[in-house]
């Protein structure tokens, strides 16, 4: 199954902070925007929030239950987007055909005492099955991907997009912003400072120790050695936080929706022009020895205009990154292996 897993405009951001916190610009455009896995936990509120963007024209939803009711009730919010679902296996080329942005989350969400190794063996079919349809009606759009493991799931989905010879590693991202919104709300909590001007850069992956916050670059903050070590912790383990909270009801949809669409709609102001555009992203560079890392990015026409350097890191920091690469590197092997393999 495909279902899984806010003023109204973005601040503007400084040099390469990746904080990113608004719904969109009200200039008008012609983006066409589709969600797959539309119906489930983080699909449903990720669709209203793109909804509400005067920026997209066309917002198409898959999945392979309940889209059209989901597409009938998000129709009767008054904003421009005009709202379509696509229902079941035969409507995904449909749904995906001429856009220019393709989000996502679709998949199983984790629950209790799932890895994201779990989630693989699950995920990674499904990811390849939407690259497949995405190479084949829309082999020039950009893809955002949700659905955990990122850090397999983007190397799967640009595995099958080179097969298709299609791929373009500046229209490739895997949204890591969910670090990102962490790590501003626990820095903000323990410094005691204005979560709306916390900026904090995540780099690396998005599981666990792969994620790496650079609290060491975030300006005016001081922190005991205690505090860094509790703090990187719970931005790397928040998901557990919240799937042990839900009880087995879920992983973190609200949140993880909400991030999912404050990319989006940076995105979509670089795609249309808009200058100066810098988020986080999970996407492909040479900053490390894994084919893909996340670091902030400016964002422009074509995607991936500029991937920056990670800057000065802690001596705690460049140990936490020399320790993630093994199992950056592993994971994304991983994912290729999966579609080399494939039958």
């Amino acid at each position: 199954m495909f279902a899984a897993r806010s003023s109204l405009r973005p601040a503007a951001m400084g040099a390469v902070a990746c904080a990113v916190r608004s719904i969109s610009s009200t200039k008008a455009t012609a983006a066409r925007v589709a969600v797959v896995g539309a119906s489930g936990g983080i699909g449903q509120p990720l669709s209203m929030l793109l909804k509400l963007d005067p920026s997209i024209k066309e917002l198409n939803l898959y999945d392979i239950v309940h889209t059209p009711g989901v597409a009938a009730d998000l129709s009767h919010i008054p904003f421009p987007a005009k709202v379509t679902g696509y229902k079941g296996a035969d409507s995904i080329h449909a749904a995906l055909e001429g856009c220019d942005v393709i989000v996502v989350p679709a998949g199983v969400p984790r629950k209790p005492g799932m890895t994201r190794d779990d989630l693989f063996n699950i995920n990674a079919g499904i990811v390849k099955t939407i690259a497949e349809a995405s190479a084949k009606v829309a082999p020039k759009a950009c893809y955002l991907i949700i659905s955990n493991p990122v850090n397999s799931t983007v190397p799967i989905f640009a595995e099958v997009l080179k097969k298709a010879g299609t791929y373009n590693p500046k229209k490739l991202f895997g949204v890591t912003t969910l670090d990102v919104i962490r790590a501003n709300t626990f820095v903000a909590e323990n410094q005691g400072t204005d979560v709306l001007k916390t900026n904090v850069t995540v780099v690396g992956g998005h599981a666990g120790t792969t994620i790496l916050p650079l609290l060491s670059q975030v300006k005016g903050a001081s922190f005991t050695p205690d505090a860094l070590a509790a703090l990187t912790h719970r931005i790397q383990f928040g998901g557990d936080e919240v799937v042990k909270a839900k009880d087995g009801a879920g992983s973190a949809t609200l949140s993880m929706a909400y991030a999912g669409y404050l990319f989006t709609a940076k995105l979509l102001q670089a795609l249309k022009g808009e200058k100066d555009v810098v988020a986080c992203a999970f996407v492909e560079n040479t900053l490390t020895a894994a084919p893909f890392f996340a670091a902030p990015v400016t964002l422009g026409k074509e995607g991936v205009e500029k991937v920056h350097a990670l800057g000065s890191l802690s001596a705690m920091e460049q140990e936490a990154l020399d320790k993630a690469l093994p199992d950056l590197l592993a994971q994304a092997k991983k994912g290729v292996e999966f579609v080399q393999n494939a039958k």
